[in-house]
């Protein structure tokens, strides 16, 4: 396992979890990829660790290009555990090595996480010469977690930007340039959808300061670095960060006997008919860390549920729950379904959708067991009215 280069003296020599399919939830059907990135200066430095069961990976990684005992400078951006793991690894292989966290929430959480390691505090505006370059920090606390920080060597106009830029995407390749970009682009929209969209404002603050740099190479923690399509990657941050969809509506829904699901294509066909391009997206067959990355640029969300035992269906529920942490705005809403004789799970999607802050366009809209094509027609007629 050898090391790859991503500049004169810049070395990944990070891990790729190719079985993994599930990250908190997140569904990972391309694998996950753990960076960390080596430079060769006067102060040989590592910039991030892996997951401690990829370690020896590391480690491999890092032989073939200098012996690990040589390091000197270990710069943790983040303290979750699929960057830090093999920190305690490194720390024994290099007991005078210097490490680097995000301000006292770095040291903090490391220290929480792994015990005393000698890790000394950096703030944004803090800056560590290597050799001939240097790495200067900047913090970019909540983007996801209190500590996290990006590096930044101007020298090399190279960006360690950790979970800002990322993609769960394993590839043997490491630059954007060498994989399918309609691919990279999709995975960076479900990655910054999945894990940094309830962040907006932390999102937009580090979306400035990386474009005030100017950076040639964007290295996160995950994925693909990027170095043929920078603009594009730092443009589609600006549009997500603003949490404005551009329009177009989703319609979200599980259905038992399809008595639901009829209702969700007749309001599929009414969005069309307002003029208003639509996405159907069954419960069942779509994951809901899938339908995350379409809410960012969806502006209407109707979500359709039969009640089961007094209650939503578990998929719609979850669906909600998992929206609703992740703070969406802006967007219009309303809830349907079919029931048979109780009905709450209609005005309970409703409550959750006012929940998530969304503007409940149209009452909720019920039917009672199989929808007749009157009703099919009166559910169309309010959802067009609605819609203009």
């Amino acid at each position: 396992m050898d090391a790859v280069k991503i500049k004169d003296g810049i070395y990944w020599v990070g891990a790729l979890d190719w079985n993994a399919r599930t990250f908190h939830g997140y569904s990972t059907q391309r694998g996950i990829t753990y960076n960390a990135y080596l430079l060769l200066d006067d102060k040989i430095t590592l910039i991030d660790t892996v997951k401690n069961i990829f370690t020896d990976e590391l480690l491999e990684r890092i032989s073939s290009v200098v012996d690990p005992k040589k390091i000197d400078v270990i710069v943790s951006n983040h303290v979750e555990m699929d960057h830090s793991g093999a920190l305690p690894a490194m720390r024994a292989i290099c007991p005078d090595a210097q490490i680097y966290a995000s301000g006292p929430s770095g040291v903090k959480g490391l220290t929480s996480h792994y015990g005393d390691l000698g890790v000394l505090p950096v703030k944004t505006g803090d800056s560590i010469k290597l050799g001939k370059r240097t790495l200067e920090f900047v913090g970019t606390p909540m983007l996801h977690w209190p500590d996290n920080m990006v590096t930044w060597c101007p020298e090399e106009r190279v960006l360690f930007s950790n979970d800002a830029f990322g993609q769960h995407y394993a590839t043997t390749q490491r630059f954007d340039d060498q994989c399918p970009l309609g691919q990279v682009m999709d995975e960076a929209q479900k990655y910054y959808g999945n894990i940094l969209m309830c962040y907006e404002k932390q999102a937009m603050a580090a979306w400035e300061a990386v474009s005030k740099l100017g950076p040639e190479i964007i290295a996160p923690s995950h994925g693909v670095c990027w170095r043929s399509h920078v603009k594009d990657i730092l443009d589609a941050y600006g549009l997500w960060g603003t949490n404005e969809p551009t329009g177009g509506a989703l319609v979200v829904y599980d259905s038992m006997w399809h008595s639901t699901e009829k209702m969700a294509l007749t309001i599929l066909e009414a969005f069309a008919s307002a003029g208003v391009d639509g996405k159907l997206l069954d419960l069942k067959d779509n994951h809901i860390s899938d339908i995350i990355p379409q809410v960012l640029t969806h502006r209407y969300i109707a979500v359709g549920s039969p009640t089961l035992n007094n209650n939503m269906m578990p998929t719609v529920a979850s669906f909600l729950c998992y929206l609703r942490g992740l703070s969406p705005k802006n967007r219009k809403a309303f809830a349907f379904g079919s029931f048979g004789w109780g009905g709450q799970s209609i005005k309970q999607v409703e409550d959750e959708l006012r929940a998530c802050g969304f503007d409940i366009i149209l009452e909720m809209s019920r039917i009672n067991y199989i929808p007749k094509e009157g009703d099919l027609q009166e559910l169309r007629r309010k959802v067009m009215e609605a819609v203009h």
